[in-house]
């Protein structure tokens, strides 16, 4: 088990657990469980569940699956979110044997009751847990009444007729709908890391940029053009980022490279978080840097009208 010690912006101390076998010993504590992939609004009413039983004296504890690809989040990222909406505790468990084969009954004894001792459990109600997903809310209601702890099982958040999911989110984050993204999530969704060096190309000949390299696991917008807004701590500047190859230029890996409006700071090295606003249009080979330049100029124009329309 490694343990990591995280301050939240409200002062809160966060303890985030990677777990590889070992399980904390815990007590008093209000648990709710499951992907969160993402974070969703769905998620945030669980996670505000057991932000309420801290009053009652209980620690806020949050199971999390930790999995491997395609995630809207990566873990670094979750738990960057997460410390931010008051968790105390953060256990992440892999997806091991261990955990794919425990039955549903001794998932409920050994590692809710047992380890993280449990005394509220709040989940969704098709959360699934335990070998071949036999784990329902109903079992856990059935354990509670048992054995002495509260559960509460909440409806899914809905989008009109539409239940609001991590699927939900994927499909159109894949289309590049960024304003249903954000409806989704009740935030914008965003890539954090720390501004790395590039070719130097966009200081010497186009449009000076921080560039992000996102971890392959995380899934990504569509290749293209994004109106977005960094932060560098309590430091926000708007602009336009590309996410792609930038095949004028060539590269070999995806990256995100932002420039930022009216910012003349030296940033690299910092951490940066990209928050995704709109799609401008998808990336595409210029035929010369001129070109491209021209290019850059009129979608920084579209991004600039952007954010003077929304803050009207």
């Amino acid at each position: 088990m490694k343990k990591i010690t995280r301050t939240g912006f409200t002062g809160e101390i966060m303890e985030y657990l990677k777990i590889d076998g070992e399980f904390p010993k815990l007590a008093n504590c209000a648990v709710t469980m499951g992907k969160f992939d993402g974070i969703h609004r769905g998620h945030q009413k669980l996670v505000e569940k057991i932000r309420e039983r801290k009053e009652l004296g209980e620690q806020a504890v949050l199971f999390a699956i930790d999995a491997s690809s395609n995630m809207i989040l990566t873990s670094q990222e979750r738990a960057s979110l997460l410390e931010k909406l008051g968790v105390d505790v953060l256990v992440e468990c892999q997806l091991n044997d261990r955990i794919r084969h425990m039955k549903a009954e001794n998932f409920i004894k050994e590692i809710l009751m047992g380890d993280l001792g449990a005394s509220y459990v709040v989940v969704g109600e098709d959360n699934r847990f335990g070998f071949e997903r036999k784990g329902t809310p109903q079992l856990l209601r059935e354990f509670g009444e048992k054995y002495g702890f509260d559960v509460e099982i909440l409806s899914k958040e809905m989008d009109g007729h539409r239940k609001i999911s991590s699927t939900y989110i994927r499909e159109e984050l894949k289309k590049g709908n960024m304003e249903k993204v954000t409806s989704l999530m009740g935030r914008d969704y965003f890539v954090e890391g720390q501004v790395v060096h590039g070719r130097g190309m966009g200081h010497k000949v186009l449009l000076p940029t921080t560039n992000i390299v996102p971890p392959k696991t995380k899934i990504l917008p569509p290749n293209g053009v994004y109106v977005t807004s960094s932060y560098f701590g309590d430091k926000v500047y708007h602009g336009i980022t590309n996410i792609g190859y930038k095949p004028t230029v060539g590269e070999s890996f995806v990256g995100v490279e932002t420039y930022l409006f009216d910012c003349e700071e030296d940033l690299y090295g910092e951490e940066c978080r990209v928050d995704f606003k709109k799609f401008l249009r998808s990336e595409r080979k210029f035929p010369s840097l001129e070109a491209l330049k021209n290019r850059l100029l009129a979608d920084a124009e579209d991004g600039r009208r952007y954010f003077e329309a929304v803050e009207k």
